[in-house]
């Protein structure tokens, strides 16, 4: 039995997801005539409060559209240093928008309104480039899977309204924020300009992500999808494994935390580990002792089939989902409390 804790995004569709793409009615989504994925972008827009939604084959393609629809070349991109739009997206920002990243100095991939108050000060001289779009990721993935206080991203809206600049948000594991902290999808589709929401990572789809807005932001990320390379013929298929994720993977993903907060338990009891980041949603992000170190501990958890992941600056990470049964669960805790270094 391989248990395989690198991502959530290695899940696979359960037999009902494959029963509703089967019989899913598909036309030509390139001439808007694809009925599964109308359906699912009009249920979309509509469940965030929103104008109107992009279906798209990715988060990434999804950010890089919102960051193309908000800025101009040589525009100012705000973030966090942890942000994924930076990080993980190949470049993106400069390579499709020719935008500067501006990273503010967070925690765990959080940064607060004070201090995008005061990198956001001021008027631009001539030779500074123009500030034009803030954008946030919730949850943080680099930060283990926090969630950001909603009551900070209200401050964050009010300083991004009042220096004209728009605000995307990166919500790739948003469902898992909204489940954790009891929050709703109008809640967020009322501050931001732009959301992407990615369907193939907590929510258990094999593929598909989706961009909302207003109806005009859409119309131009229609263009820049097709600009991308993603417009897509008999989607439908996919967007139907969409739909049903959101009416049947949403609730459960409080079991993926819970297991991820025992993981963690777990963990701090070990003399090897020497600190356990908070855990909030499905991701568990640790330190091994040095004397062990995290690629060592990889390898020796590969031989027992637990798969993980390193992160970067000693860091490993666990992440549960839909795929990780109870059984595997036990497993993972028993080998835990007995590992050897």
């Amino acid at each position: 039995m391989i248990i395989d804790l690198i991502s959530d995004t290695v899940t696979k569709p359960t037999p009902a997801m494959l029963d509703a793409m089967m019989h899913a009615k598909v036309g030509d989504d390139v001439f808007k005539m694809d009925p599964t994925v109308n359906a699912l972008q009009e249920k979309a827009a509509q469940l965030f409060g929103m104008e109107a939604a992009l279906f798209f084959p990715s988060g990434t393609m999804a950010n890089q559209a919102a960051i193309k629809i908000h800025t101009q070349p040589g525009d100012l991109l705000f973030c966090d240093k942890y942000a994924h739009v930076y990080n993980y997206e190949s470049g993106g920002a400069a390579f499709h928008s020719g935008v500067t990243c501006k990273l503010i100095d967070g925690k765990r991939g959080m940064f607060t309104a004070a201090q995008l108050e005061e990198v956001a000060a001021g008027n631009p001289e001539i030779y500074l480039p123009y500030s034009k779009l803030v954008c946030i990721e919730n949850t943080t993935n680099k930060g283990g899977g926090a969630c950001w206080d909603f009551a900070e991203l209200e401050k964050i809206e009010k300083i991004t309204r009042e220096k004209n600049l728009a605000f995307h948000l990166d919500g790739a594991r948003l469902f898992n924020a909204l489940v954790a902290k009891n929050e709703t999808p109008q809640q967020y589709g009322h501050l931001f300009d732009t959301i992407s929401i990615c369907f193939s990572k907590g929510l258990g789809a094999p593929i598909g992500s989706i961009l909302l807005g207003s109806k005009q932001h859409m119309e131009k990320a229609l263009r820049i999808r097709k600009l991308f390379g993603g417009g897509m013929r008999q989607v439908g298929f996919l967007a139907a494994a969409c739909d049903y994720a959101l009416d049947h993977h949403v609730e459960r993903l409080a079991e993926d935390h819970q297991k991820a907060k025992e993981i963690g338990v777990v963990l701090e009891t070990l003399s090897f580990i020497t600190k356990v980041e908070p855990i909030e949603t499905n991701i568990v992000i640790f330190y091994v002792d040095k004397t062990i170190g995290d690629a060592t501990f990889i390898e020796k958890m590969k031989a027992e089939h637990i798969l993980l992941t390193p992160m970067g600056e000693g860091k490993i990470r666990i992440v549960t989902h839909l795929d990780y049964t109870n059984e595997m669960h036990e497993k993972l805790l028993q080998i835990l409390r007995n590992f050897k270094g």
